[in-house]
């Protein structure tokens, strides 16, 4: 039976350039989609999926996502005061509990790979997940759960995925391998940021994964690669010839919050399911729509 996952990294060292100006005083993760920012939905998923232990990959300027999750004395306080009940259970349910939550900084900006070894010591010897947040995924049962009960049957490595078009295929980490069912593939092999003539397929690896541990001693002595950074597909690329490694086509709808296009479209969706905006929004879609 495979180790239960109860660790989840989460980089989020990223400069958010295509977000500047807001990113230069505000992580990119925290930017809020409607009333919660996008890592709060990254770790609302890793909770649903059992997750137990959260360690996050910061860099420079990233104070404010450890603030976040901080206790807010004084903010409980004055709310306390004001008897707003309602939002106190709001911010503690959004919490995590002490000991839960851990931070490392990656310091240089070497890629996924390079962020994901620099949690190697507070993961340990153990599967472990990752997630990155700017992959906002809306799903009625949780894109990580749907990748851990995979893993719970198969073990090995773990990877979400989705196709993509073909005008996009030079974004990602492309698969290749034998397809399982409608939602598996058993992968044979994967290319980082292929352009659309040698890609293998349009199966595209997107932000959420299962890995076994070993996948720290390779990292250690991974060549730089697409973008000279160290890559984490290379990685998994290496460890395809000793460790089993599946595809999960996920159930769900995925917004890329990395991009404006995808903040604005994840803004509108989750705006429409929102209980106190979404029964105004057609009025509102609709006014934009004829000014």
């Amino acid at each position: 039976m495979s180790q239960k996952v109860k660790k989840a990294v989460f980089p989020v060292g990223g400069l958010g350039t295509r977000f500047l100006p807001a990113t230069k005083a505000m992580p990119k993760e925290m930017l809020p989609i409607i009333d919660k920012p996008i890592i709060q939905y990254a770790v609302d998923e890793a909770l649903e999926a059992g997750i137990e232990e959260f360690i996050f990959v910061t860099g420079r300027g990233k104070a404010t996502i450890e603030d976040y999750f901080d206790y807010p004395f004084e903010l409980i306080q004055t709310l306390k005061n004001r008897n707003k009940k309602d939002l106190i259970k709001e911010i503690r349910d959004g919490l995590l509990k002490p000991g839960q939550i851990a931070y490392t900084r990656q310091q240089v900006p070497q890629g996924l790979g390079h962020a994901v070894w620099s949690a190697r010591s507070m993961v340990g010897n153990e599967p472990f997940a990752v997630i990155l947040c700017d992959d906002l995924i809306d799903a009625e049962v949780g894109c990580l759960k749907q990748l851990i009960d995979v893993y719970d049957q198969k073990g090995g490595n773990v990877v979400a995925s989705e196709i993509v078009p073909e005008e996009q295929v030079s974004r990602y980490g492309i698969l290749e391998g034998k397809r399982l069912s409608p939602t598996l593939m058993k992968v044979a092999g994967m290319v980082e940021k292929p352009n659309l003539a040698e890609a293998p397929s349009r199966m595209a690896i997107t932000g959420r994964y299962i890995l076994e541990p070993e996948i720290f001693s390779v990292l250690e002595e991974q060549e730089p690669g697409a973008g000279n950074e160290i890559q984490l597909t290379d990685a998994l690329v290496t460890m395809l010839s000793g460790h089993d490694c599946h595809a999960v086509v996920y159930d769900g709808t995925r917004y890329d919050c990395g991009s404006k296009r995808g903040f604005v479209a994840a803004t509108l969706a989750f705006a429409l399911k929102h209980p106190d905006v979404g029964p105004a929004m057609p009025e509102i879609i609709e006014r934009i729509c004829k000014s």
